[in-house]
């Protein structure tokens, strides 16, 4: 189905988790995104979320694409919104997991998670040992980097844990130091508040004036912390097709963008990650980073 790594843990409550998390609504590093506070119990326990759950089995797909925007100059897309809403494209392939599983085996529950409930699925993809949670707080995999979206089935079947392993990234802080908003606080905690991605995807309100001249001109998104990091030179290129970028996307000058109209956008962004910025929200941020 084209996952490239799994990994199975235990269905329990993430105790070392639960601190790490209330210190982190304390300091209202989640911003504006109030849901963050909601399902605290369901978001670390998984047997909350889905009664009679056994096993979390962590996915990771593929992202990586050496295409890239023509014009120096446009303001950027993050990598992961290239193509079409991945949310869709993975959900589909958990659901034919998750049917695979139920013909092989037999009467097997569970649900299919992509990024759309309270899921600590960084937690459970490094408890896992598909890698470890580096110190820009997203997953790394050493065969293959961080250019990943993750993925989850919680199942009432039992099967054997995998075991996390141990952190690669030492001494390393490209990432702290590249974070034009020193968004990243600490070993592995962003201060989403703070954060590009959260200014130009998750805020509704206009962008706090003193962030201005700091985008380094991403307009939906940044991976500033994945470019710079090392186990990135592993990353190789993804092979799905839903989330190959249009040319007329790539080819897209400066100029194009900040006189973007509602329809382009509708046509441009019709099955893409970028419509959840709606067209208001999205010339705001063009607006911002002249």
């Amino acid at each position: 189905m084209g996952f490239q790594f799994v990994g199975i843990s235990k269905a329990e409550f993430l105790e070392e988790d639960a601190p790490r998390l209330e210190d982190w609504l304390k300091r209202s590093y989640q911003g504006k995104m109030s849901y963050m506070e909601n399902h605290f119990d369901k978001r670390l326990d998984p047997t909350k979320l889905v009664p009679g759950a056994k096993t979390v089995v962590s996915l990771m797909y593929n992202y990586f694409t050496e295409e890239k925007q023509q014009d120096p100059e446009a303001p950027k897309i993050s990598m992961y919104a290239h193509g079409e809403d991945y949310h869709y494209v993975i959900k589909d392939k958990l659901k034919s997991l998750l049917n695979f599983i139920q013909d092989e085996i037999g009467e097997v529950q569970g649900r299919c998670f992509v990024d759309s409930a309270p899921v600590m699925e960084r937690s459970w993809a490094a408890k896992s040992g598909t890698g470890w949670i580096g110190k820009h707080s997203l997953l790394i995999n050493k065969e293959a980097g961080s250019y990943f979206f993750l993925a989850e089935l919680i199942i009432d079947l039992e099967l054997e844990s995998d075991g996390p392993i141990k952190d690669y990234c030492g001494t390393c802080t490209k990432c702290i130091d590249a974070c034009p908003t020193d968004a990243i606080v600490g070993n592995q905690v962003v201060d989403a508040s703070k954060c590009i991605s959260y200014f130009t995807i998750e805020l509704k309100d206009e962008i706090p004036t003193d962030m201005k001249g700091k985008f380094e001109n991403w307009m939906f998104g940044c991976d500033i912390c994945q470019e710079v990091c090392p186990w990135n030179r592993f990353s190789k290129k993804h092979q799905e097709p839903s989330f190959k970028a249009s040319q007329a996307l790539l080819e897209m000058k400066k100029q194009d963008w900040t006189e973007l109209t509602e329809e382009v956008f509708r046509k441009l962004f019709k099955k893409s990650p970028v419509k959840r910025t709606k067209y208001k929200g999205l010339m705001r941020n063009i607006e911002f980073l002249d």
